[in-house]
């Protein structure tokens, strides 16, 4: 194992499950860049792409069983929280990125933070333990950090800082908020957006992120933060 037993058995704790196969959830951890430099190691594919399908068979069956929405509006509300951004974030709060095994080239790149890595990091976890402890425990985690991320959309709503701002300068301004890039940096792989808004005359921003949408999400926001105080 290259994770430290007491490692894999502190997240166990975190998280509360039990793996009868710690060596199983090792494996959970490794991102192919691995294989470049360790020999004999299996990557987290094959977990990832099993507990993929866990994931999504517990959802649905969740949404089905507890809501009586149509079928298009329980299908908006699995793909949010079965998103590589949920996934990712909460896999961050549960420590994933301190435990991913990364190859040199992809450690350096900040691989640890990508959302991408960490969203199907989780997901080999899935998979690890519906093949260690069966389906009805691995159903039982996938739950545990699932129904608070559904509770949310449901109480918040499905819509973006994106689409509420659009609607709110509509109905304010008749108009359209205008999203620009003013600067890119970085390499092609790991790259930092910086977006401004423009409200009318009124500019906004600039805001950070890793892709477009995420720096219009955050300029959104903030915008949205300021027509509520009408300071535009």
């Amino acid at each position: 194992m290259i994770n430290k037993k007491e490692h894999l058995l502190g997240f166990c704790k975190n998280v509360g499950i039990k793996f009868k196969n710690l060596e199983l959830l090792d494996q959970a951890f490794y991102h192919r860049s691995i294989q470049n430099e360790v020999h004999n190691v299996k990557s987290n594919e094959r977990l990832e792409f099993l507990g993929d399908s866990v994931l999504g068979f517990a959802t649905a069956s969740y949404l089905y069983k507890n809501f009586e929405n149509p079928e298009g509006e329980l299908a908006k509300i699995k793909s949010a929280v079965v998103s590589e951004k949920t996934l990712a974030s909460i896999a961050k709060k549960i420590g994933i990125d301190k435990l991913l095994v990364l190859g040199k080239g992809e450690k350096l790149s900040g691989g640890s933070e990508k959302p991408a890595l960490l969203a199907d990091c989780m997901e080999a976890i899935i998979g690890a333990y519906y093949l260690d402890s069966g389906y009805e425990n691995a159903e039982k985690y996938v739950l545990s950090f699932i129904v608070p991320e559904i509770e949310l959309i449901c109480k918040e709503g499905m819509k973006d800082y994106k689409t509420l701002l659009q609607e709110e300068v509509q109905k304010k301004y008749k108009s359209f908020p205008k999203y620009e890039v003013i600067k890119k940096s970085g390499p092609d792989h790991n790259q930092t957006f910086e977006i401004v808004v423009q409200i009318n005359d009124f500019v906004l921003g600039p805001e950070k992120g890793k892709s477009k949408k995420e720096a219009e999400q955050k300029v959104a926001k903030k915008a949205l933060d300021f027509l509520k105080k009408e300071q535009i």
